[in-house]
C-alpha cells in the first residue's frame, strides 16, 4: 500500500519514517512549493557528486563479483562539491552519482514498518535526465543518505544545483516486521558508498 501525503505526514509524526531535514512546507502556500505530492515526497540534491575519472588507468572492465561497491568505484572515481555559484553541468551521455541532501531512516523497531521507492521526476526525464533508474528500493531498516544514479540522455547539458528537487520518495507499508539484514549501503554518507 502506497502512503498518501496525509499518511506520510502521520508516519513522520509517529517516527515511522524520519527525513532530516524534514521537507517543508507541509502544505501548499502562497509563493511556496510544497514537496508533498499526493502520493510521494520530493527529496533534494546534496552537494556531493562523484563520477568515473575521464582518463583513468583501470582494468579493461569492472568485475562485479569482486568486492563491495566502494571497492569497485573509489579507485577510479573523482568527487566534487557543487554550490549555487558552481553547479555541476551534466553533459549528454555522462553518468554520475549524486546524493540526497536528506537522510532517510525507516526504523524496524516500530509496530508498523515502512519501505520506500525512489523515482525520478517526470519533468526532468522529459529533458533527458534519468534519476535513480535501476535500484529504486529503500528497504525497511535503512538509514542514510540516498545515493542516486544520474545520466543525461538528452541532447543538451543540464545544470545541477544543490537543494533542487531531484527525486521523489514513494513510501509503502511493509506487511509484518522483517528481521534485520543490512545492505552494504547502510549508514552511507558519501556517494561512493563509503561511510
Amino acid at each position: 500500500m502506497i502512503l498518501s501525503n496525509v499518511e506520510i505526514h502521520r508516519a513522520l509524526d509517529a517516527g515511522l519514517i524520519v527525513i532530516e531535514p524534514q521537507p517543508q512546507p507541509r502544505e501548499p502556500g502562497i509563493g511556496q512549493v510544497c514537496p508533498y505530492q499526493t502520493s510521494a515526497v520530493d527529496l533534494t540534491l546534496g552537494t556531493e557528486i562523484s563520477y568515473f575519472k575521464p582518463k583513468r588507468k583501470a582494468p579493461v572492465n569492472i568485475d562485479l563479483r569482486e568486492g563491495k561497491f566502494a571497492d569497485l568505484f573509489i579507485p577510479y572515481s573523482v568527487k566534487t562539491i557543487i554550490s549555487e555559484e558552481q553547479p555541476f553541468v551534466l553533459v549528454s551521455g555522462r553518468f554520475i552519482l549524486a546524493r540526497t541532501q536528506e537522510t532517510v531512516t525507516l526504523p524496524l523497531d516500530k509496530p508498523t514498518c515502512l519501505a520506500a521507492r525512489v523515482e525520478g521526476k517526470s519533468s526532468y526525464s522529459r529533458c533527458g535526465l534519468l534519476v535513480h533508474f535501476t535500484a529504486p528500493t529503500i528497504h525497511a531498516g535503512f538509514s542514510g543518505v540516498i545515493t542516486l544514479e544520474l545520466i543525461n540522455f538528452g541532447p543538451l547539458p543540464i545544470s545541477l544545483y544543490p537543494g533542487m528537487p531531484i527525486c521523489q520518495l514513494i513510501i509503502e507499508k511493509v506487511e509484518g516486521v522483517p528481521f534485520r539484514n543490512d545492505s552494504q549501503f547502510q549508514g552511507q554518507s558519501q556517494t561512493s558508498g563509503a561511510r
